[in-house]
């Protein structure tokens, strides 16, 4: 992907009952692309099918740009606004549409469950994607030529599928990265108080009761009962007496439905809090070690070393370090604040 040397244009699809968060996160970060730079990097629209007043899912109705009857022909880019869960939209002429899109070069983006509608179409055969983590599964068993990930975007040559919510401006953030330079993609994320740029490999934080099912509540009460005594782990005995279940019984529940023992799903638990405090927060290595369970702290360096190839130590370094060779030079804004929202 180039630096691009013209305004990209993009259109966002919204489909009824479409995420507002997933929707506005997208187009805030273009927004403030051009906002930072003073210069019209993106301009976008907004698109719909036969209705132009579309209801989202906060029940604000937005009244969209375009029809798909009558549509800009000259976007670099279309992103599917979805709902979640997704609703299943039997439209034929809306595929028929976004399939002429597809074979027109233009490249195509899901927000929230918007891939559904992509892979419905066969334009994510043979693709890498993602979606809401409330329809992986949709997604999994009725598009197996999809490549179907649980990151919180992929980018995949010209297919840019995100799991939406916050997840669509880490996307943007990304692009806008490939196409004019992480120093203006880092100055974006400041100025939304973004703590840091999730990449395209984070995963999709599920919910172990969405992983699991509804058939297993003892499990999902002890794996509560750990994130909450993070600072003073419980034992495996205690676990199992508050739960309610032998602590052989808690074993098997651990074993058969993810794969691991009671007391190594803790000590994760325990050290992905810890790699989140060091690379979040100003605590010390020791504050985070108590923090986390750990008695001393040359106990936790070595588990956390154990666990993630790295001290805790040099984890922070490598921050200190990326802060460092941050450009000092800010971007410069445009002070006459030119509304840029679309052209």
């Amino acid at each position: 992907m180039q630096a691009s040397k013209k305004p990209l244009k993009y259109g966002f699809l919204l489909l009824p009952h479409y995420s507002m968060l997933g929707f506005s996160s997208a187009i805030e970060t273009l927004h403030m692309a051009n906002w930072v730079t003073g210069k019209e990097l993106y301009s976008f629209c907004t698109i719909s099918h036969e209705e132009k007043q579309i209801p989202s899912n906060t029940g604000v109705t937005t009244v969209s740009d375009y029809l798909t009857s009558d549509a800009p022909s000259d976007l670099d880019a279309i992103f599917v606004c979805g709902a979640s869960p997704v609703i299943k939209n039997e439209s034929e002429t809306l595929e028929n549409w976004i399939k002429k899109q597809a074979k027109r070069k233009i490249s195509l983006g899901g927000v929230c469950t918007g891939s559904y509608l992509l892979a419905k179409a066969g334009l994510l055969d043979g693709y890498r994607a993602t979606i809401h983590w409330r329809s992986l599964a949709n997604l999994r068993d009725e598009f197996l030529q999809t490549i179907v990930s649980n990151h919180l975007f992929e980018v995949d040559r010209d297919r840019y599928t995100c799991s939406g919510g916050t997840a669509a401006m880490d996307m943007m953030l990304f692009l806008i990265g490939k196409q004019h330079g992480m120093s203006l993609a880092s100055s974006i994320s400041e100025q939304f108080v973004c703590e840091r740029i999730r990449t395209h490999e984070d995963p999709q934080r599920i919910p172990l009761q969405a992983r699991i099912g509804t058939g297993q509540p003892k499990l999902v009460e002890a794996v509560q009962l750990m994130e909450a005594n993070i600072q003073e782990p419980l034992s495996s005995d205690d676990i199992a007496y508050h739960v309610g279940v032998s602590r052989r019984h808690l074993e098997r529940l651990f074993k058969s439905n993810l794969d691991t023992v009671p007391s190594r799903y803790y000590l994760e638990l325990r050290l992905q809090h810890a790699k989140q405090l060091i690379t979040q927060t100003d605590k010390s290595i020791t504050e985070v070690g108590v923090a986390c369970g750990f008695g001393s702290a040359p106990h936790f360096s070595t588990t956390y070393k154990g666990f993630f190839g790295i001290t805790p130590r040099e984890e922070r370094n490598t921050i200190y370090k990326k802060m460092q060779n941050k450009p000092s030079e800010t971007v410069q804004m445009d002070k006459k604040k030119r509304q840029l929202w679309k052209k």
